[in-house]
């Protein structure tokens, strides 16, 4: 059960290959970081995920994706949110002239006659209460910050079961960071949510992650326990800072080096 992406190739415009050969499995209720620079195809991925490529010009020319054994990577966006996978996009993109509650209640389109919307939202306040006082303001006028926590929580009243993080923590205090993060765990915990967290704070998804992949030139080039990447050289290194006149590594190398070390051995 869960989610997987089974060794996609993604394409834009026919002709640019953004993503090759990628894989990645995200098990039920699991927590789980994709680590990598601009460029990586990190975003890519969601939007794969998410079925939102063919209005990028963009498709999946190999490989599938499946949730719960079951194939979705021909599914429309609209039936992949009715199965539970809902997407927190990079850049927040709230309606301006809403106001927040407006806002978070868009999250509930879907299931607009569900019983449980007053429960839910009630839910989203107590997860940020910072914005139960702000909730007849315009969304345009909140703060970075502010606008996170609405886009979680318009995510959030979707009901997920997979929720797919686009750089949350862009353009944020540390101290806005830390609280969304926290927050972002207790959803993991408490609602049984499996999260997958892209992002570049590798230190801070890592912190809160229990599991980590990274990604170079569209494909993942290392994977392990949060932990452990953590402790590896190597990632400390590429991500939390180098000694002073070493050459930045590629992980492609890296991976490559290693897997010469074991035929070796």
């Amino acid at each position: 059960m869960g989610l997987k992406v089974n060794n996609i190739r993604v394409v834009y415009k026919d002709v640019i290959l953004a993503i090759k050969g990628f894989s990645i499995t995200l098990e039920d209720k699991a927590f789980v970081a994709l680590l990598g620079n601009n460029g990586a195809g990190k975003s890519t991925v969601l939007r794969a995920i998410s079925g939102i490529l063919s209005s990028l010009n963009g498709e999946i020319e190999e490989g599938y994706i499946e949730f719960d054994e079951q194939r979705i990577d021909k599914f429309p966006p609209h039936k992949i949110v009715n199965l539970g996978i809902v997407q927190v996009p990079e850049g927040r993109r709230l309606f301006p002239n809403l106001t927040v509650e407006e806002n978070i209640m868009q999250g509930a389109f879907a299931r607009a006659k569900s019983p449980k919307l007053k429960e839910d939202i009630d839910q989203i306040y107590n997860y940020f209460p910072a914005l139960k006082n702000i909730r007849a303001r315009l969304a345009g006028y909140l703060s970075g910050g502010e606008q996170q926590m609405v886009a979680i929580g318009r995510a959030m009243m979707g009901d997920p079961k997979v929720l797919l993080l686009d750089e949350p923590s862009l353009g944020l205090s540390p101290i806005i960071v830390d609280e969304i993060f926290e927050i972002l765990q207790r959803i993991n915990k408490e609602k049984k949510c499996s999260i997958l967290l892209v992002e570049q704070n590798a230190a801070k998804a890592l912190s809160v992650a229990s599991y980590g992949y990274i990604m170079e030139n569209g494909a993942v080039v290392l994977d392990d326990t949060s932990s452990r990447l953590m402790d590896n050289t190597e990632v400390r290194e590429f991500y939390f800072g180098m000694p002073k006149g070493q050459e930045k590594k590629s992980f492609h190398d890296v991976k490559h080096y290693r897997r010469k070390k074991r035929w070796l051995s």
